[in-house]
């Protein structure tokens, strides 16, 4: 499954500084059960922005209104639990192309990268900054930065490098997933198997 190409973006963000949050809070369980990326946003921590009769919950940052963008901000140990990859899914279906976090659960993080989103890990310091600009202003803008690698605070300059994989760093740039890698490969990989004696 194809997805939007990931370059540089430049964005507002919604801030989430709770730690540990697990894919069950991502995504509960209950709603696990279909097998397309689909609908998924609709419950995107769900238990946190709605009641039990379904009304939203006032104080939850995604139904606050003043908090909008593609990039969610999120506290240490993101995606921690279960690797359901419905919780990628779930980020994803809502809207967000990117998480910034001081650190990710490994398969969290590689779930994200397989369905383009990217998980971006910075110091425990810039991501308290992050938070506090956030804070101050919601209309904060980030410019999160494939190619250079690089995620900034438009307004003060601030800037942190990140790492990422080479190859999900390709993918990202292409908007592939792995079968289109191997796809985008395909007259290559002909060519080697004709040229290549039994």
């Amino acid at each position: 499954m194809a997805y939007d190409k990931f370059t540089v973006l430049n964005s507002t963000a919604v801030p989430l500084p709770i730690e540990n949050v697990d894919t069950d809070q991502i995504i509960p369980a209950r709603f696990l059960k279909a097998t397309e990326r689909v609908g998924f946003g609709d419950n995107l921590f769900r238990d946190w922005r709605y009641k039990q009769d379904g009304t939203p919950k006032p104080d939850f940052v995604l139904n606050q209104g003043k908090y909008h963008g593609k990039i969610l901000v999120g506290g240490k140990n993101f995606g921690s639990g279960s690797s359901r990859e419905h919780a990628a899914w779930a980020v994803y279906d809502y809207g967000f192309r990117c998480v910034i976090s001081s650190f990710f659960a490994d398969i969290f993080r590689n779930n994200c990268l397989n369905i383009g989103v990217l998980p971006v890990q910075v110091s425990p310091e810039f991501l308290a900054e992050i938070f506090n600009a956030i804070k101050s202003n919601p209309q904060t803008e980030l410019e999160v930065n494939l190619g250079n690698q690089t995620v900034s605070l438009l307004k003060s300059g601030t800037t942190e490098s990140f790492h990422i994989n080479p190859y999900k760093k390709e993918n990202l740039q292409n908007g592939y997933d792995d079968i289109d890698y191997l796809l985008n490969l395909k007259e290559d990989i002909k060519g080697f198997a004709q040229n290549t004696p039994l």
